[in-house]
């Protein structure tokens, strides 16, 4: 699956994870869609966490709600995407706790607390498995950021 992130959203993404991680702290936001338009990303949300030097915590309580938003509104969570505070890759955690456990779901890292220039150039995408476990793909072979 090939999908299509607003150049607008993008830039969203940025704009949370600067105020949230203010260069300090990795953050975390998703990408959701319709499930009647699954490749066009519609929304960004800026989960309820807790976010430190090392890491983020989802608050559970606002995970539920947004599982029932979720539901409401009959959207999906897409890919996952948070920042790291140097280089962009998957670490042991990224890879035990994904927001979805399921085939193709797509993890997204930006390096350096996102405080750079808007854009994908230096970030880190990478795709459960079959077998479960996570592999390194291409942006441009799973994302499309349009104007």
């Amino acid at each position: 699956m090939r999908y299509r992130i607003p150049q607008a959203f993008l830039v969203e993404t940025f704009d949370h994870f600067r105020r949230c991680g203010d260069g300090r702290r990795e953050c975390q936001v998703l990408w959701t869609s319709s499930w009647e338009r699954i490749s066009g990303i519609s929304r960004v949300v800026h989960p309820r966490h807790r976010a430190h030097g090392a890491g983020f915590e989802l608050d559970q309580i606002g995970l539920n709600e947004l599982w029932l938003d979720l539901s409401r509104r009959h959207e999906g969570i897409r890919v996952q995407v948070h920042t790291h505070p140097a280089e962009a890759f998957h670490s042991i955690i990224d890879d035990q706790f994904p927001i979805i456990h399921s085939i193709g779901f797509l993890s997204l890292v930006i390096p350096d607390f996102a405080s750079g220039p808007v854009g994908l150039e230096r970030a880190f995408l990478t795709e459960i498995q079959p077998d479960g476990t996570w592999r390194e793909v291409r942006i441009s072979s799973r994302l499309e950021v349009v104007r």
